[in-house]
């Protein structure tokens, strides 16, 4: 497995990994499948603000992807980013999305951030573990923020400071 920064040509696979989180899970909190369009659209929005966009490979196979961006669009957040990582179904639990996690830190380090955040849904007992053996703690926890799957959600923020 290698993690590389992410091209166009990776943003089909990047598609359907992200809409299989969508259909299946509690990890982002919209219902209904994204289209390459919207990939391309976040793709270049990040890529012209400067942050990462990270994939996971074995060959030619996109394992994950992973990113992180503007907290907040105030000047005094600057310092401040949230990340994002996603794995395919079939390669969780694999180590997959920790190293994701630690490349993002490491970026995000390099490029000067003070806080990383990452919010997390709080029945995500793996995801809440696996930010805290990198170093994160909860920050806050958000009760009923979020409504999908005809329940309502709470959120989890975890926080590193770099």
């Amino acid at each position: 497995m290698e993690l590389r920064d992410a091209g166009a040509d990776d943003l089909p696979a990047i598609q359907a990994i992200y809409n299989e989180v969508i259909l299946n899970s509690t990890a982002v909190y919209f219902e209904a499948p994204i289209d390459l369009a919207n990939r391309q659209a976040w793709f270049e929005t990040r890529r012209q603000a400067g942050h990462p966009v990270l994939v996971a490979v074995e060959g030619d196979e996109v394992l994950g992807f992973g990113s992180f961006g503007d907290w907040r669009p105030a000047p005094g957040y600057a310092a401040t980013v949230e990340h994002s990582v996603h794995i395919r179904a079939d390669r969780r639990g694999q180590g997959i999305g920790r190293a994701m996690v630690a490349a993002l830190v490491e970026r995000a380090a390099a490029a000067g951030k003070h806080v990383i955040l990452g919010g997390i849904d709080a029945d995500n007992a793996a995801s809440i573990g696996l930010h805290r053996s990198l170093g994160f703690e909860q920050a806050a926890l958000h009760r009923e923020v979020g409504r999908k799957f005809g329940r309502w959600l709470d959120l989890v923020i975890m926080q590193r400071r770099l």
